[in-house]
């Protein structure tokens, strides 16, 4: 009984360690669709080599919010490019979450279908052009002035004579009769 449970522990994870590398090696699910969807601030981008030219072009893409279920309701974009790759592209997209379809006109038939997430624009960063003239004075010293030396040399020996007036003034509380 208390071999059992650490064999098969052991045999768990060596399943594990094997099934890792395979499962990474498989890549990712959204290439099986046919369409590869990217976002860069608030522009989506859909690229696919499914779709093939004709007399109307290589095809259409459109953009679908949550709450449209067809084709027809998104942005659409005509695919540009050649037999080889086709991209389309929507600019000034709101952030959300957001369904990518591509239909080929050849065929008729539907290239793949994408979800992608729109993150919010960056604030932009406000950066002072101009550093005060003393800068910060506070804290231990002083941040921006440069002690020499006879300066550094005439505060050691300020905190030397504190010390020693500390300890004569303890010595002689504990023993009044003595100087």
């Amino acid at each position: 009984m208390h071999t059992t449970q650490p064999l098969l522990r052991s045999c768990l994870t060596g399943a594990a360690a094997v099934a890792l590398p395979l499962t990474l090696a498989a890549g990712p699910a959204a290439a099986a669709s046919g369409i590869s969807v990217s976002t860069n601030g608030s522009t989506v981008s859909v690229t696919t080599s499914a779709c093939t030219s004709n007399a109307n072009g290589f095809g259409r893409a459109s953009l679908l919010t949550s709450g449209q279920t067809s084709f027809a309701q998104g942005r659409q974009a005509d695919l540009a490019g050649t037999n080889a790759s086709q991209s389309a592209l929507w600019s000034n997209v709101s952030p959300g979450t957001y369904t990518v379809i591509v239909i080929c006109n050849k065929d008729g038939t539907q290239a793949g279908r994408q979800a992608v997430i729109v993150s919010a624009a960056a604030t932009p960063t406000v950066s002072a052009t101009t550093s005060p003239s003393r800068g910060v004075m506070g804290g231990v010293g002083g941040g921006t002035k440069d002690f020499g030396t006879l300066t550094l040399a005439a505060g050691g020996t300020l905190v030397g004579a504190g010390v020693l007036a500390t300890a004569w003034f303890l010595r002689r509380r504990s023993k009044p009769y003595r100087f």
